[in-house]
Order: C-alpha cells, then structure tokens, then sequence
C-alpha cells in the first residue's frame, strides 16, 4: 500500500514546526530545564536532530530486506546528542532539515515491495516501513507538543 497524502507531508513539513515554536525565543533560557530533570526544549530539539540519523540508517537496513531487529533508542546513549548539545540552535535546524531531505528522498524511492519490508521493535514488534515512519512521525509530533508546552511555559520569575 502506498504512503498517504497524510503522510507524505507531515515527512515533509511537520519538522519545520521546531523553528515556528522558538522563534524569537532566547536560547539560552530554551536551554532551562523547566521541570528538574526533565529536558529543556533545546535538548528536546537537540534530540529530534540526533535522531534522525539513527533512522536513517535503520531504515536503510530494513530496505536491505534482512528484518532486522533493533534495540531502543536511548538518547543517552547516542554521543551524537550530547555532540548536539553543544550546538548552536540554527546550525542543529540546519542539521535537520539537511537529514529530513535524506529522509524524504529515501521514501519517495520506493515502491509497494520495498514498503512492506519490516524491522522488529523491541516493543510494538514487527513493523514495516511505513508503520516504521509513522511510529518516526508520531514520535517527533510528540516532542514538538513538548517544546510548545515548555516555550509557553517559561519558568517563574523570582521575587526580589
């Protein structure tokens, strides 16, 4: 089956929320963790834009037609968040859009064989392609939900 409309362009746009949702916004105080121990909108960000590569890659294997078997992605884990962290805001929207174009690429490529290929996850099991990119869709809409509760939730300002 196809890629829907649907689909189709939330891959293509939904990533460019991130720059609507900070515009004009300070980055050092995107940087406060609002809730201790809870990221702060920039490491929300800084987590979409390391992620993206970790999909790329995985989806490349499961176009290899192998069903290969992935472990969760921890960010933690993932030196190239931390490498991210230290990123000025525009060069990691840059990063992003730059790896959303590979993205976008990759699945316009492919035809109804390639997208019922599949990859297990360690928790919702067998997925195929396009199950795999809406689970990566959900998950970015997820933490753009986040950055928007944490920018229009600035902390409180101490009294004097």
């Amino acid at each position: 089956m196809p890629l829907s409309n649907s689909i189709l362009s939330r891959l293509q746009y939904q990533h460019q929320t991130i720059s609507e949702l900070v515009a004009g916004l300070n980055e050092d105080a995107m940087k406060h963790q609002i809730n201790p121990g809870k990221w702060s909108a920039f490491e929300n960000i800084a987590h979409l834009t390391a992620y993206q590569p970790t999909f790329i890659t995985r989806i490349n294997k499961i176009n290899e037609g192998n069903s290969p078997v992935f472990e969760r992605y921890v960010a933690e884990n993932d030196p190239l968040f931390y490498d991210y962290l230290k990123k000025p805001l525009a060069e990691l929207l840059q990063i992003s859009d730059a790896d959303r174009k590979i993205i976008i690429r990759f699945f316009s490529s492919l035809n109804e064989n390639d997208l019922s290929k599949s990859a297990q996850h360690p928790k919702y099991g067998n997925l195929d392609m396009g199950q795999w990119l809406q689970f990566f869709l959900l998950h970015e809409a997820h933490h753009l939900w986040v950055i928007l509760q944490l920018v229009c939730n600035p902390p409180a300002k101490t009294k004097r």
